[in-house]
């Protein structure tokens, strides 16, 4: 049964009368009459007895009332739901974020989305670094992420959520836990714990310009496979690391040091990453929300 049939039955089968019907449905009488027809001839029985004085239904009739008057709650439901969806009121977000180091912003982000989009669900996926997970943002697998990109593809959009500092990561007992910076002089010497390089890692091309000041050639003694890692690595005396703040904050290894780098090697911008051509409305919201948190920060 079509919804439009459905609800030309029910009018009739409410009112007990075709030209009250019509009116209800705006409508005039001999197409609904002809709708009518086209229906009971489908169902292959006669829904409605009809003689000059009244209309009643018969029991095949009598029977359909309850379907059909689901049939068209269900449409309404969809047509409401299509609707919400388009504004971006419900829906699924599958959000990335690089490592634990960006914990907190997951969490406010994610906060301040379920309290303006109550019925969109985000889904967090954690991947180990930004570069692979930008890489599954690309595939389609994720529809937005956080991490730390110097460039970043044409069709990728991004938003800056926060800006974070670099650092030296050293053991508590180090002697360079003294001074109020490192510089590139000062580690000529030092063994270093680094994370997987590759195109694009942030890390790993920092790590190079801060040794071109020496200059150095970085001493690596072990590739941790995440941030945690690497600072039990440091925290265990193997090297010393070059970090962000954000490891710093979100990474608790207490006997760990942090110190700044003089001269600063720059800001890492933390950003909030989506492919250009995603319709997705709530993917929409959640934009907005990030660039709302970045201008209060």
């Amino acid at each position: 049964m079509e919804v439009n049939k459905a609800r030309a039955f029910l009018a009739v089968a409410d009112e007990l009368h075709f030209g009250r019907a019509a009116v209800r449905l705006h409508i005039a009488q001999p197409p609904l009459s002809r709708m009518i027809r086209a229906l009971e001839q489908e169902i292959g029985a006669e829904l409605f007895e009809r003689n000059p004085r009244r209309v009643s239904l018969t029991p095949v009739g009598a029977a359909l009332v309850e379907p059909a008057r689901e049939l068209v709650m269900q449409s309404e439901r969809m047509t409401d739901l299509v609707r919400r969806v388009l504004r971006g009121e419900t829906g699924r977000i599958r959000l990335g974020f690089a490592g634990a180091s960006v914990n907190s912003l997951v969490s406010v982000l994610v906060r301040r989305m379920r309290a303006c989009r109550p019925d969109v669900a985000v889904e967090l996926y954690g991947v180990e670094f930004s570069q692979p997970g930008l890489e599954r943002l690309m595939s389609g697998s994720l529809d937005a992420i956080l991490g730390r990109w110097d460039t970043l593809p044409e069709d990728v959009d991004s938003r800056v959520v926060a800006r974070e500092e670099l650092l030296i990561a050293l053991p508590e007992d180090h002697p360079l836990v003294t001074v109020d910076a490192v510089t590139a002089d000062d580690v000529i010497d030092e063994p270093w714990v680094v994370l997987p390089g590759g195109g694009g890692a942030t890390l790993s091309s920092r790590l190079q310009e801060f040794a071109s000041r020496g200059p150095f050639l970085p001493r690596i003694v072990g590739t941790a496979a995440d941030s945690a890692t690497q600072l039990l690595m440091v925290d265990a005396g193997n090297g010393i690391a070059l970090t962000f703040s954000g490891v710093r904050d979100n990474v608790p290894v207490h006997t760990v040091a942090f110190r700044p780098i003089a001269p600063t090697l720059g800001a890492v911008d933390v950003r909030l990453a989506w492919r250009r051509a995603d319709v997705n409305p709530a993917l929409a919201a959640l934009t907005e929300i990030a660039e709302n948190f970045a201008s209060e920060r």
